[in-house]
Parts: structure tokens; C-alpha cells; sequence
């Protein structure tokens, strides 16, 4: 997920590991070009480790690649989707704290952005994924303050009270903000069907922008911090308009 030099040769990586949930350990000697570890210890990568405990940080002994994700390390934009979805598990995880359900999910979202022909479209169901197995799964079917079913008409969305608001209701609740009814329709889609159903919508510009913003808005408020991922996305993204 991260890795950090340490001295002349060594790195510290923190990994998500299946029955451990997120770890740190040293991978002594991988930064000389002679290592046999290198370029199995790569980020974003699926490997199977032999880790030796340490006095202060657990070792690497042994590494062997299982999924280089090859699609993902050999385009830049897929690679800075591949950054946002493991900001996103570092974010919601604790050290230590086993998750296996968040591995699997982001084992499959390395898998879907290698792909996929729309990597916004997948990054936004990847979030949506995350929050329902982190417990922030956000509302979209029922007005969250009053608790009356959401009609078909554009609504309003509140982060702070994680989900849509009735017109009605959004007068008198504070940090609203428009969402159009094709945009809730869409996040509705994603949360509600199997990635293999999403995988063949197509989505105009417009309602992927809206979508984003959304989610981007309640991933900081959940967070209390921006994504470093996002903004590097938005800066490619104003690159590549004035290019």
C-alpha cells in the first residue's frame, strides 16, 4: 500500500494482509538492483510474504508475486486510480485490525481498474462498496431526516447527515447541497447491483462530475481530510483540457 526508504537499501511497506488486516515490515536490501525481492514488493501488487518478527518492525524474508496488476503499473491514470482506492482502504483501516472483507474488495478493485473502460465509473462503486463495509453506507432511497421515500425528482444531498434530503426537509438542514435525479439514480445503480452489472453502463460527463463531487464530498467529511488522490486526479484532468 505505502513504502517509506529507510537508510541506504531498505524499505518499510505497509501491506494489507488477509487475516491480519494492515501491517508494516521491512524489506531489507530490496532497493539494490542485484535484490531478489525487487519487483515483488512493488506497490499495488498481490504477493505472497514470508514475514520474520522483529525486536521493532517485522522482516520480509521471502517474497513471491502473485497479480502484478501489469494494466494498472503500465497506464498513468489507471495508476492514480489504483492510488485512490489504497488511500482509501489506508484511510478507513486501522493497523492490526483484520478486515478481510475490505481485502477482497480491494483485491477486486485493482482487478476491475485493469479492465475496465471507464475507470471514474468503477472508482465511484469502489467507494460506495468500501462505505457499506466500513458502516457509512449512505442513503439514497429515503429522505435521511424525515424518513419519507425519496420521489422521482431532483433532491438534495447532505454529507453530514450521510444521504439524501426531500425538498421539503433540506430548508431547514444545514450544508445541503443539489443532486440531480439522474445523478441519484446512478449512485442508486451502484449501490444496489453486482460490479458485472455496472461494468456496461455508460455515463455522460455531466453526471460523472456530479457523482464525484458527491462522493468526494461525503469521503471528506467521513475523513475530515481531503484525498491526496483527488486532487491529483482534478490537476491531470485540468492538464489534459489546457493541453
Amino acid at each position: 500500500m505505502r513504502r517509506t526508504d529507510l537508510g541506504e537499501a531498505d524499505r518499510i511497506l505497509t501491506l494489507f494482509a488477509r487475516g491480519y488486516g494492515k501491517i508494516r515490515a521491512v524489506a531489507k536490501g530490496v532497493r539494490k538492483p542485484a535484490s531478489r525481492k525487487v519487483g515483488h514488493v512493488e506497490l499495488f501488487t498481490r504477493v505472497d510474504l514470508l514475514i520474520a518478527q522483529g525486536r521493532s518492525l517485522d522482516v520480509v524474508s521471502q517474497a513471491q508475486m502473485l497479480d502484478p496488476f501489469t494494466q494498472v503499473h503500465d497506464d498513468l491514470e489507471r495508476a492514480i486510480y489504483a492510488a485512490h482506492l489504497v488511500e482509501l482502504v489506508d484511510a478507513f483501516t486501522e493497523e492490526s485490525d483484520q478486515h478481510d472483507d475490505v481485502y477482497d474488495l480491494l483485491v477486486s478493485g485493482l482487478r476491475w481498474l485493469c479492465e475496465t473502460a471507464d475507470e471514474r465509473r468503477t472508482a465511484r462503486y469502489f467507494e460506495l462498496r468500501l462505505l457499506d463495509l466500513d458502516g457509512y453506507r449512505p442513503q439514497l432511497f429515503e429522505c435521511v431526516i424525515g424518513g419519507e421515500e425519496i420521489v422521482a425528482e431532483d433532491q438534495f444531498f447532505s454529507p453530514m447527515e450521510g444521504g439524501v434530503v426531500c425538498p421539503s426537509c433540506a430548508g431547514h438542514t444545514p450544508r445541503v447541497r443539489p443532486i440531480s435525479l439522474n445523478a441519484l439514480k446512478v449512485m442508486r445503480y451502484l449501490q444496489s447491483h453486482t460490479y458485472d452489472t455496472v461494468e456496461p453502463v455508460k455515463l455522460s460527463d455531466a453526471v460523472q462530475a456530479e457523482v464525484e463531487r458527491l462522493m468526494l464530498d461525503l469521503l471528506t467529511f467521513h475523513l475530515e481530510r481531503r484525498l491526496k488522490s483527488a486532487a491529483f486526479l482534478e490537476r491531470l484532468r485540468r492538464e489534459a483540457r489546457s493541453s
